[in-house]
């Protein structure tokens, strides 16, 4: 009661300190901001729960648990035989996570330091790998290949002051007798960036197959990466390993390829050319009744373990600009006059059209003239019928048939060309090795579209004696006789046998006919004597091969190129004669007589071969 009697009694400004009245104005304000905060609170925490909530849980996710990519190893190649030709040792990589880098330009400046003191790195290749970062990406970058022990300890003692970068346990390719079976096995190396768009599901640390036979059976060496599922900490450091995929590793090729034969091959040829002084050659063996490639040599070769393992810039260079080019696989991609080892062709296609028969006598008397032209044979042969005309290898005897002379009609480049097709020139043999090249059949549209020129009976005399503008690789020449060895079937050349998974299931390459019984049996019969005959007859081109432990025919050829009377030397061959088991071709660039270098190194390859002991088991 006091109390109210004191209230009631107060001066008015005595009330005035006791009482001070909001302003509704300043209350609504207050309440206004109090309602926008609030609002906008919930509605930031409503978006990140509910619109962004899965993004971000997976963000937190990744950034807990990885998988760490365990490479598959990649399968190994065997020789027919069981000999390993490539096989895979283990290897340690440097790499880069981009994510785990920090975004803190002074942190990263003393990371490229401590690195740069760490490894024997570039700084202009470190630098560029730290421009192109994307820091949200998990994607590995490969900073060094091959780290050494000392490295890899010193790296060890500093890791936790180089986030991001981590040793990465993988293999490369140990080429056994690389330079040897260089062109056959090809390489492998890093894949590139550019590589990646028609490779989306490898990773910038995984190796790709680059030539040969690694490049084209890249699918079936690859294997399938495993992966390990960890938790790691902030710095991107593993906490704990959650599981393991283990990979797969990728099946291994047993080849066709006779080890001991490519090797054998691979010394006479090298031998051949250091004798000479001459640095080009090709030689290729294979199975006629098959198709099955047993040996294939291009010299000079090169050793593909540099590339596997890490060329220098220096060393590069000195290959990619040797004159001799030893990069290039001539047995497949070189394309050559095939001088007169086309000639076998085009003896079955003029008995299969008539133009001659097995008894026609054509008189050769060192060349025939036509208007102001004269066409020379390589010496005076004197009448030849088919036979002898393969055996000697007489020119006028072909250019008759092919472009017509005297009382013989000749075939024409369209008839030579539509048989030279069916034996398989003028297209590729689909081997199963990459850069196969095609080579040439021309014909007068082709010189028209190309040259501007029309076309002139000359050009048909050329073309019959394989010159001209007619080109072959030797793996084609080699079989078109391989069909003419067998009776008439064109195979497709393979140098895989099997592809034998990581489960130890072998699944054949199959036999592939490219086509069959295109050519009379007797006309080939004809020809297969003819060629007999070149090692039989007395004045024939390759006599020196009578002596051999078994009998033996074939063709020798002279092809000139560069227009300064420079020649290759050809022999093709098969044997046995009667039931053949190996054809073979060999090119011997720039000699000078025909078959002078290329027959020696047939017999001398031979007379080895059919002396093995094992030869029965082949």
């Amino acid at each position: 009661m006091e109390i109210d009697d004191a209230v009631l009694t107060v001066t008015e400004r005595e009330a005035a300190k006791i009482e001070w009245p909001l302003n509704r104005a300043i209350i609504k304000i207050f309440l206004g901001m109090a309602i926008v905060i609030l609002l906008t609170l919930a509605s930031r925490v409503a978006y990140l729960n509910v619109i962004k909530g899965s993004d971000y849980s997976e963000m937190a996710r990744r950034n807990s648990l990885r998988a760490q990519t365990i490479p598959a190893p990649r399968g190994i190649i065997y020789d027919r035989f069981g000999k390993q030709l490539a096989r895979n040792t283990p290897r340690m990589d440097l790499i880069l996570i981009p994510a785990d880098i920090p975004d803190d330009p002074v942190k990263e400046e003393a990371m490229k330091t401590l690195l740069l003191s760490t490894f024997a790195l570039e700084s202009e290749t470190t630098e560029a790998i730290f421009q192109r970062l994307d820091r949200k990406s998990f994607q590995p970058l490969l900073v060094k290949e091959r780290v050494s022990q000392e490295e890899t300890l010193l790296f060890l003692s500093r890791s936790r002051e180089l986030p991001g970068i981590r040793l990465y346990k993988t293999t490369e390719r140990d080429y056994t007798d690389s330079l040897i079976f260089s062109h056959i096995l090809g390489y492998d190396g890093k894949i590139r960036k550019e590589e990646l768009a028609e490779h989306p599901d490898y990773l910038l640390t995984d190796s790709i197959g680059k030539q040969g036979i690694e490049k084209s059976y890249e699918a079936f060496l690859r294997g399938r990466n495993g992966f390990q599922q960890a938790e790691v900490d902030a710095l991107g450091d593993v906490k704990s390993e959650l599981g393991i995929v283990q990979p797969v590793a990728g099946s291994d090729l047993i080849l066709n390829i006779d080890a001991d034969l490519q090797k054998k091959l691979f010394d006479s040829l090298q031998e051949l050319l250091e004798k000479k002084g001459l640095k080009q050659a090709a030689a290729i063996a294979l199975d006629p009744q098959s198709g099955a490639v047993r040996a294939l040599v291009s010299l000079p070769g090169f050793d593909n373990n540099l590339f596997a393992q890490g060329i220098s810039l220096r060393e590069y260079q000195a290959i990619v600009n040797d004159p001799a080019q030893p990069l290039f696989n001539r047995a497949i991609s070189g394309e050559y006059p095939p001088g007169s080892t086309i000639k076998p062709v085009l003896a079955a296609a003029a008995l299969t059209e008539n133009i001659v028969n097995e008894h026609t006598q054509i008189e050769s008397r060192g060349g025939i003239k036509v208007g102001n032209f004269f066409f020379g044979d390589w010496k005076a042969h004197g009448f030849t019928d088919i036979r002898r005309a393969l055996a000697v290898s007489s020119d006028v005897f072909f250019y008759s048939v092919g472009g017509g002379y005297g009382g013989v009609s000749g075939l024409g480049m369209e008839r030579m060309k539509t048989y030279e097709n069916l034996f398989g020139y003028g297209t590729i043999t689909g081997i199963d090795m990459p850069a196969e090249s095609s080579g040439l059949i021309p014909d007068a549209k082709w010189k028209q579209d190309k040259i501007g020129e029309r076309w002139y009976i000359g050009d048909d005399y050329h073309a019959a004696i394989g010159q001209g503008f007619v080109t072959a690789t030797p793996l084609q020449i080699l079989n078109s006789v391989a069909a003419i060895a067998n009776g008439g079937t064109l195979y497709a050349p393979r140098v895989v046998s099997q592809i034998r998974s990581a489960d130890g299931t072998a699944t054949p390459v199959p036999v592939e006919i490219i086509r069959k019984n295109f050519i009379d049996q007797d006309i080939l019969r004809i020809v297969r004597e003819g060629m007999r005959a070149a090692v039989m007859d007395s004045k024939g081109t390759a006599q020196s091969l009578k002596t051999l432990p078994v009998a033996v025919a074939g063709k020798t050829g002279t092809a000139e190129f560069g227009g300064n009377k420079n020649t290759h030397g050809w022999f093709v061959s098969f044997a046995p004669y009667e039931n053949p088991s190996l054809a073979m071709i060999v090119l011997v660039e720039g000699q000078g007589e025909e078959g002078y270098n290329a027959v020696p190194i047939t017999k001398n390859v031979y007379n080895w071969y059919f002396s093995r002991p094992e030869v029965s088991d082949k």
